[in-house]
């Protein structure tokens, strides 16, 4: 049984993951904003079950550390974060402006890393810990469209690997989840570009985001096993997974862009450890497990 912290709680892979751990018989902290209006009702229905609700806005330094905070008095330490909390986006890069990038950011990267420097203190004390990330497949390739999405993401990547090799020696893990899209509320919650006046310049074009995203979801619709019951699974068994065991990047997707990722992470690993091993530094992607 752990103590688990996940942010991103009141919807798609937040909630999901959230009542699979709970069935796991762990103790978790469910974090999310507007608990007492907006998502009252999914909050309710999450401490029905057994979870402990914090309010919680990622892109708030004091509100992190507050809920960190708390959550460690609450379940009286802290193993695992999942940090969940995301959102996309929709429209030709060009479109977006530089404070649609930051409002991005400062969920999809500057969130993570603030709750992140919240929490690590507290592992590094106890020499063990998990930090797990829920990336995407666009961390990992780029595709029309969602530019913004896509640089967040590979940011994000960027950013678990270094704590994997610069908190290994302290016990503490810190692995990556890349689900394909599915069908959640993330899907309609996606922002667009604020600034409308290019769009004439992109003529019939301009409708091309649209169309793929709504051929996307009549994909989904088409393909029952992408499930989003899997990605949640999927987090639950690598916070299942004894130390030292976990894999750094898991894979979740049944359309088919899946496989290709899984290839490239694979010879990844192995760059990664070829040039480690060539600067003597082989010893950081090994987790000290006491």
């Amino acid at each position: 049984m752990k103590n688990i912290l996940i942010t991103g709680a009141s919807g798609g892979f937040g909630k999901l993951t959230v009542q699979t751990l709970l069935k796991d018989g762990h103790n978790v902290v469910a974090t999310m904003r507007n608990v007492n209006d907006r998502n009252k009702e999914v909050a309710g229905e999450l401490a029905g079950e057994g979870a402990h609700i914090i309010e919680m806005d990622v892109t708030s330094e004091e509100s992190v550390n507050n809920g960190v905070a708390k959550a460690i008095d609450i379940l009286g330490g802290l193993d695992v974060v999942i940090n969940n909390a995301g959102v996309g986006v929709l429209g030709f890069q060009e479109h977006f402006t530089t404070d649609d990038f930051q409002k991005l950011f400062d969920i999809n990267v500057f969130g993570v890393q603030r709750v992140n420097r919240a929490a690590i203190p507290h592992m590094r004390a106890n020499q063990s810990g998990l930090l797990l990330h829920v990336s995407s497949l666009l961390g990992r390739i780029s595709l029309p469209f969602y530019g913004p999405y896509n640089a967040s993401k590979w940011a994000l990547e960027a950013l678990a690997e270094n704590y994997r090799v610069e908190l290994s020696g302290f016990g503490i893990d810190s692995v990556l989840v890349e689900p394909g899209g599915y069908a959640t509320s993330f899907m309609h919650n996606l922002i667009t570009p604020s600034d409308k006046s290019r769009d004439e310049a992109y003529g019939p074009y301009l409708h091309a985001p649209q169309q793929l995203f709504e051929g996307f979801e009549g994909a989904l619709a088409g393909n029952p096993e992408q499930n989003p019951q899997k990605v949640a699974d999927a987090i639950a068994n690598l916070v299942n997974l004894p130390a030292g065991e976990r894999p750094v990047r898991t894979v979740v997707d049944s359309m088919g862009m899946g496989d290709h990722i899984v290839g490239y992470n694979e010879q990844l690993n192995q760059i990664t450890a070829g040039v480690y091993n060539a600067f003597g530094m082989g010893d950081m992607l090994k987790l000290k497990v006491s």
